[in-house]
């Protein structure tokens, strides 16, 4: 798995600022930004933060590149509505690289040898198919979930905050988790304030909406909030 942050808003904290300060002030956007000091968009970050007026998080966009991932792992990623998405097609690309695999199968040699047999099954009959003229298209009806992909992701930082509450909890799915961890590792680099306090609902706001109470993470948290 890789995920690598393409780009983003220039100066996202600055651009959040702007916009915070501009829904209260009669000076322009411009003005506000010739003027705006370092300090001024930390404490401007942390008022929007504590008030929730995450609107104006919304100006901010963050685009990563993920790869190594299983379709799994995709079609969960996809049901982030508030996001842009741009995918590896199956419809023109060959899958030549490996399947994802599973840590619990990894580790159990009888469930390793078994996921082994059905995949390399899987893949010598898509090869077989194209080779009789099949179209790719059709070809990939017999290719599992497992199959790798790439994929292209836009969101902004509000968008971003949800992804993170629902995703990098515990009792998320693993593949999904990990891509989560990545991209907050990546935000936080670029818009630190924002970010800083970001994570699933046990940390962001000490409840557990799956109601999950022995999980270690929500015991952790719940322990130093006391």
């Amino acid at each position: 798995m890789k995920v690598t942050l393409l780009t983003h808003t220039p100066n996202p904290e600055k651009v959040i600022a702007i916009a915070a300060r501009q829904c209260y002030s009669r000076l322009s956007a411009i003005e506000i930004a010739e003027n705006i000091k370092e300090e001024d968009i930390e404490r401007m970050i942390k008022i929007i933060m504590e008030k929730g007026h995450f609107s104006v998080l919304e100006h901010a966009y963050f685009t990563f590149a993920i790869e190594g991932v299983s379709r799994v792992c995709t079609h969960q990623l996809v049901r982030h509505r508030i996001a842009s998405y741009s995918q590896q097609s199956q419809r023109h690309v060959k899958i030549e690289e490996d399947f994802i695999i599973p840590d619990t199968i990894k580790e159990n040699e009888k469930a390793k040898e078994i996921f082994n047999e059905t995949l390399e099954l899987c893949r010598r009959n898509y090869k077989k198919l194209i080779e009789m003229g099949i179209p790719i298209e059709d070809a990939r009806y017999i290719l599992p979930q497992a199959s790798p992909t790439k994929i292209i992701v836009t969101m902004n930082a509000r968008a971003l905050l949800n992804f993170f509450e629902l995703r990098c909890c515990l009792m998320a799915q693993w593949e999904i988790r990990r891509v989560a961890e990545e991209m907050l590792s990546l935000v936080k680099k670029v818009a630190p304030h924002v970010f800083e306090r970001a994570g699933p609902f046990c940390v962001t706001r000490n409840i557990c909406p799956e109601k999950k109470y022995d999980c270690p993470k929500w015991i952790e948290i719940h322990k130093l909030s006391r």
